[in-house]
Parts: C-alpha cells; sequence; structure tokens
C-alpha cells in the first residue's frame, strides 16, 4: 500500500491553557484534494502551520511523505518543506526587494535548479505573463496572491498547503487558480489541503473535513 502524502494522528495545539483543537486525525493520498472548512476561530490555519512544521505541537504526530515532520529539527524542517511543501499563505510573504519572477522562482532557487522557463510558464498560468520584472508593491492584492500561489507550485511539491488562497481574487480568477491547484494534485501526484471559508472553493475539492475544537468530522 503506498506511503500517504500527509497523515496526521492524534494532533493537539494548544496555547497555554486553551486548546484550540485535539484529537485530530487526517490522511491525504497521492492525487487527493481535501478542503478543511470550520467556524472561524477554530484554527484551520494553525492546522495547515502544524502541517508544514511552522508551528509547535502538542500531541500527535504529522507525517510527510513517511517523514515526522515534528521529529527533524529546526534546520533539517526548512530544508525538508524546501523540497516537499508548496504553502499559500492568507498574508502572502512575498519579497518586497525582489522582482515577481525573482519571488516565484525562489523556490528552484534554493534547490539550486533554477529555471526561467518554468517560472514564466507558472506565470503565465496563473495570468501573470509579462509580470516578471515587476516589483510586489506595484501589484494589486489580488495580483500578490496569484505570485503567493505561482511560488508554492513551481517546484511541484508532493504537498500543497493552501490558507484561503481565493480570499482577495474575483470569482473567475479564483476558478481559474482553483483549477490550477486541480491540475497540479492530478497531474504531478500531488496532494492539496486547503483551508476555506468559501463553498465554492471546497466544492472543487475530493471532498470536505469539518476541523473542530474536538478533531475532525466528515463533511
Amino acid at each position: 500500500m503506498a506511503e500517504p502524502v500527509l497523515a496526521v494522528a492524534g494532533l493537539a495545539k494548544r496555547y497555554g491553557a486553551s486548546t484550540v483543537f485535539e484529537g485530530v486525525d487526517l490522511v491525504l493520498g497521492a492525487g487527493e484534494f481535501v478542503a478543511v472548512v470550520g467556524e472561524s476561530g477554530v484554527g484551520k490555519s494553525t492546522l495547515l502551520n502544524c502541517a508544514a512544521g511552522l508551528d509547535r505541537i502538542d500531541a500527535g504526530t504529522v507525517r510527510v511523505d513517511g517523514t515526522d515532520v515534528h521529529a527533524l529539527g529546526e534546520s533539517a524542517q526548512a530544508v525538508f518543506r524546501r523540497h516537499h511543501l508548496g504553502f499559500v499563505f492568507q498574508a502572502f510573504h512575498v519579497l518586497p526587494h525582489l522582482t515577481v519572477a525573482a519571488n516565484v522562482g525562489l523556490p528552484l532557487l534554493l534547490q539550486h535548479a533554477p529555471d526561467p522557463a518554468r517560472v514564466g510558464a507558472m506565470l503565465a498560468a496563473v495570468g501573470l505573463a509579462g509580470f516578471e520584472a515587476r516589483l510586489p508593491h506595484t501589484l494589486s492584492g489580488g495580483q500578490l496572491q496569484r505570485v503567493a500561489i505561482a511560488r508554492a507550485l513551481v517546484h511541484r511539491p508532493k504537498l500543497i498547503l493552501a490558507d484561503e488562497p481565493t480570499g482577495n481574487l474575483d470569482p473567475a480568477t479564483a476558478e481559474r487558480v482553483l483549477s490550477l491547484l486541480v491540475e497540479q494534485v492530478r497531474e504531478h501526484g500531488a496532494a492539496c489541503l486547503l483551508a476555506t471559508h468559501s463553498r465554492a472553493a471546497a466544492a472543487r475539492a475530493d471532498r470536505s473535513v469539518t476541523l473542530t475544537p474536538g478533531g475532525i468530522e466528515e463533511a
């Protein structure tokens, strides 16, 4: 049986005496697109951060492609994320002093495998052909979101973690971005975990799960 791309078991996250969630179990296989929905403040973004090893966990395990992410040291986690994960943050996290092309190409550069043609193709896929030389401060919020999405996908990661990726996009662009995520999952055997409030975005997933303080419920 193939190793799951993402296997979360018994996951708990607390801030002091306050429990965000506990008892979270979730498995994603290659080629699977899963949406996480739930009430505002329930911890959807925190769940994605825990899956990436960006937030410390208080119980449970997170395995990505067979590797226990939280058993790695900080440096090893960073290297692992660089090769295996693509993360679309709500806050974009583009580097202001780099051009659009340099921002998108950064994951490939960090892998010592720069590929301007792939960067150009990815920018075209998100509707930003011709924006390669632009700086982030000249872009709209929706355009910055598309830069962030292109950067998350350009190195063809095994696991895509997308935190409200369509929140700053008009409906037509949102549909285009969701189609791109689906394409990456289907064509490259990736898995995508999408945190969203959008019913339209959740409807594009293979299945939806609801995050509650007590764990995951199948929608």
